[in-house]
């Protein structure tokens, strides 16, 4: 009899996760809370405007190619590379940076930075060895104890080790000059829900896969695509999916989960249970586990949370990228002060994703669709958000003498979303935009393990277990959760 797999969660993690188990054969169920698939990667639809609720562009493509081929499927996704990767504009300035692969372009735009080519090669080549370096070594694998982690770690050519304690503001220090460079090649530990003052030197790799590796890429037709297209896949392999459905407490027998129950009191049983929430948050609030109780996850590391905009504007905007950053002058004092601040920030930094310049479809015509993201406190620091719309206004007037276009007064719809809203409509533990930081203290075998410490049937997926946040890396920890499930099953097959 084929084994049942229950999956609470039908975010990226959780779909990948039902795709490889039901191609090998597993009878598989997904749970999901929210009335549509996708999680985080989620869409919008409103008054004729199409978005992209959370990410919006992502790196390490092939790693959705191994997804797809692993499982026997020809790569049905077409993907779009951006060029250039992104544009960063300064309050001081009128003109952006436009950040290119080709570093002969990328240095004309840093024209102050002495020696930029030789310098960021330099970086670039550190950075690499660092990537590669780790990749299988530390990245894409499992763990069965911090002895494994060790030996893995001491593994690593030491040469790197240094970067284990200093910053990623630090090492960009000692490669550059002008501020401006050092403020750009520092925005990707926002992507790991940072700033670069709190972020180790060792995710200078993330320069490399953004710059040389791999570069940047959306998804043709958006990139709820990729959520359309595992569903259909599922869909052929007979997995069924429930909405509307959250679990909140469960059953258990002899350290075997017995059953997972709904707020209704409904039960749902299951040979193995892989868990899509967050797999701190879950271990605590659901599972009642001391080490993951409220007080002990207030105390743990979480990424910035989102506080978001989506605009559907009349006319088309000259000049403006698919991706775009807005920073201010005081980059190291607001990165500094603000995230643990319980006041919205009076001058904002944001990013801006313009999704139509790469898929028309996604707003009518001669319209644009923005979507807006500050980072801003979790709900430990600031739980008040009544101000939400205040701190809105103040956003797209900003926006809008920015780029020279009146925004405010060609609305035509609006939708905000502070952490409150993310929270309770993705079960964000405290409104945390990636879950987990990723701190040295927080990372491979240090982070939440992929199987739980009681439950011997239970395991996690996704972006606050192994290896971390990011859609490629939600794809890895999916290739993960399924070699610990069919290790473990070789082991029971043994024994009995």
């Amino acid at each position: 009899m084929r084994k049942k797999v229950l999956i609470v969660g039908a975010g990226l993690g959780g779909l990948c996760t039902a795709l490889r188990l039901s191609k090998q054969g597993f009878e598989v169920e997904i749970i999901e809370k929210y009335h549509q698939a996708g999680g985080r990667l989620n869409r919008l639809t409103q008054d004729g405007f199409t978005f992209d609720v959370g990410p919006s562009f992502f790196s390490m493509s092939y790693e959705f190619d191994e997804l797809f081929t692993s499982c026997g499927i020809k790569n049905p996704l077409v993907f779009n590379e951006l060029d250039p990767l992104y544009a960063v504009y300064f309050s001081n300035q009128a003109k952006p940076y436009l950040i290119h692969k080709d570093l002969k372009k990328l240095g004309k735009e840093f024209p102050s930075e002495i020696d930029f080519e030789a310098k960021v090669k330099r970086y670039l080549a550190s950075a690499k060895s660092i990537f590669h370096d780790t990749e299988h070594r530390i990245v894409k694998r499992n763990y069965s104890s911090l002895l494994s982690y060790a030996k893995a770690l001491a593994s690593v050519p030491l040469k790197h080790a240094p970067k284990l304690f200093k910053t990623m503001w630090a090492e960009l220090e000692a490669h550059f000059t002008t501020q401006e460079v050092k403020v750009i090649f520092s925005l990707v530990a926002f992507f790991l829900g940072s700033t670069p003052f709190d972020t180790p030197a060792v995710y200078s790799l993330l320069n490399y896969t953004e710059l040389e590796h791999d570069g940047y890429w959306n998804v043709q037709g958006g990139m709820y695509q990729i959520v359309e297209v595992m569903l259909k896949e599922l869909h052929k392999e007979g997995v069924k999916i429930r909405y509307n459905t959250e679990i909140v407490t469960y059953k258990d027998k002899n350290n075997v989960l017995s059953g997972l129950i709904d707020k209704s009191g409904q039960v749902y049983t299951a040979d193995l249970y892989v868990v899509n929430s967050d797999a701190a948050a879950f271990r605590g609030q659901v599972l009642k586990q001391e080490k993951f109780s409220e007080s002990k996850l207030d105390k743990m590391d979480w990424t910035l949370a989102p506080f978001t905009i989506y605009l559907g504007v009349k006319g088309r905007i000259p000049n403006f990228y698919h991706h775009n950053y807005f920073l201010g002058t005081n980059f190291s004092e607001y990165a500094d002060k603000i995230f643990k601040s319980s006041v919205s920030p009076e001058k904002p930094y944001y990013y801006v994703n313009v999704s139509s310049v790469h898929n028309p479809a996604s707003a009518p015509e001669n319209c644009e669709n923005l979507f807006v993201l500050c980072p801003v406190p979790d709900l430990r620091f600031k739980k008040d958000w009544s101000d939400a719309d205040q701190l809105a206004d103040n956003i797209i007037q900003d926006l809008g003498k920015r780029i020279g276009y009146p925004l405010m007064e060609n609305v035509l719809t609006r939708k905000v979303m502070p952490p409150t809203e993310w929270q309770s409509a993705f079960n964000l533990y405290r409104g945390s935009g990636l879950g987990l930081a990723h701190g040295l203290n927080q990372v491979a075998a240090m982070r939440p393990s992929n199987k739980d410490d009681k439950y011997k049937n239970v395991y996690y997926v996704g972006a606050s277990t192994v290896p971390g946040t990011g859609l490629p890396i939600v794809v890895i920890s999916s290739r993960l959760v399924l070699e610990r499930i069919e290790q473990d099953l070789k082991k029971e097959a043994v024994v009995a």
